[in-house]
């Protein structure tokens, strides 16, 4: 009996111990976010940001805010044949290659994928998917001189008259997607994030601008101090990391050249899962939008490296650009005339 006693103890013993272990076990099969040496969330690493979502919600999916399974695919498809620059006249889409591509499809490397959430835009607030309204400054200054012959400039249907007449990407001042805010765009869609107690660094690969962020709760600088990135200070806010960027120079790296000195941001970045880095940002500029906005973008982690993007102001395809425009203002037509300057 004292023999069956003791066998028959050791076995709840066991059972007991199985039903505490096993809840711990599946507790440590969930995923946990990674921590540095000094106890904050590990964001390091680098991460893909290409993604053929649209930034601004499609009039065709006006009111819808996630895709079907079947629409995503449908709406990929077309996508990938509207973004392919080596289709052929006569695909019913060739519209779209009316203008002169600077580089064949090989050159491009905006992404074949959605975002997993299957949304229509990247936009998340206003609801509706799109920018707000322009303020009247904005429009004001979008229909001064300077300002049309920059889009005419861009557009291609009018030549350079100066290097002001290019945008800050063209003249490799800044990236066209590496802001800030990063924004999904053609190419070197990639950028790398590192980690010291006192600081972080976000490192573009288009145009390999990197912010170097405190994160010790310095002050911004003064108004005055004013740069073509802004002027960025970050915090922890639980798991995520929290950037706030002000004091922009003029016009600025984001949309095209569209917003002004007046922007603010703030860009968070939270490790959702093992691959993922959600980043969200709110942007505030009362002389460009009349209310202040949100987009979203989930990054992938990617195994791949960084490559040097080598543009840089003053290289050689400004003055070629330049060139080809004195060019075109030597032989253009005037009232049917040839201009022979």
């Amino acid at each position: 009996m004292n023999n069956y006693r003791i066998v028959f103890v050791f076995v709840a013993a066991i059972a007991m111990m199985g039903l505490v272990v096993v809840p711990v076990l599946g507790q440590q099969a969930e995923w946990q976010v990674p921590r540095t040496p000094d106890g904050q969330p590990d964001l390091q690493g680098l991460w893909d940001f290409r993604t053929i979502t649209p930034f601004e919600r499609p009039d065709e999916f006006t009111g819808k805010e996630v895709l079907t399974a079947e629409e995503a695919a449908a709406f990929r498809e077309k996508t990938l044949r509207l973004l392919d620059k080596d289709q052929r006249a006569g695909d019913g889409i060739s519209v779209q290659r009316d203008v002169a591509n600077a580089y064949n499809e090989f050159w491009w490397d905006y992404g074949d994928q959605l975002t997993a959430d299957g949304r229509t835009s990247l936009v998340i607030d206003p609801p509706s998917g799109r920018l707000p309204d322009l303020t009247a400054e904005a429009v004001r200054r979008a229909e001064s001189a300077p300002a049309v012959q920059f889009e005419a400039t861009r557009s291609g249907m009018a030549p350079a008259s100066s290097w002001e007449d290019m945008d800050l990407g063209d003249r490799c001042i800044l990236g066209f997607n590496s802001g800030p805010p990063m924004t999904p765009s053609a190419y070197n869609n990639n950028f790398q994030l590192f980690q010291t107690p006192g600081h972080v660094v976000i490192l573009n690969e288009m145009v390999h601008n990197a912010r170097i962020v405190p994160l010790d709760g310095r002050p911004h600088l003064p108004g005055k101090l004013r740069q073509w990135v802004g002027d960025s200070r970050g915090y922890w806010d639980g798991d995520a990391l929290v950037v706030e960027t002000r004091n922009f120079l003029r016009e600025t790296g984001f949309v095209r050249g569209g917003s002004g000195a007046k922007l603010e941001l703030v860009e968070r970045f939270s490790r959702v899962n093992e691959g993922t880095l959600l980043y969200e940002v709110t942007v505030t500029d009362p002389g460009t939008w009349t209310r202040p906005w949100m987009f979203a973008v989930p990054m992938k982690q990617s195994a791949e490296q960084m490559f040097e993007y080598a543009c840089h102001e003053g290289n050689y395809g400004m003055t070629n650009l330049l060139a080809g425009s004195r060019v075109q203002d030597s032989t253009a037509t005037v009232d049917g005339q040839t201009n022979s300057r």
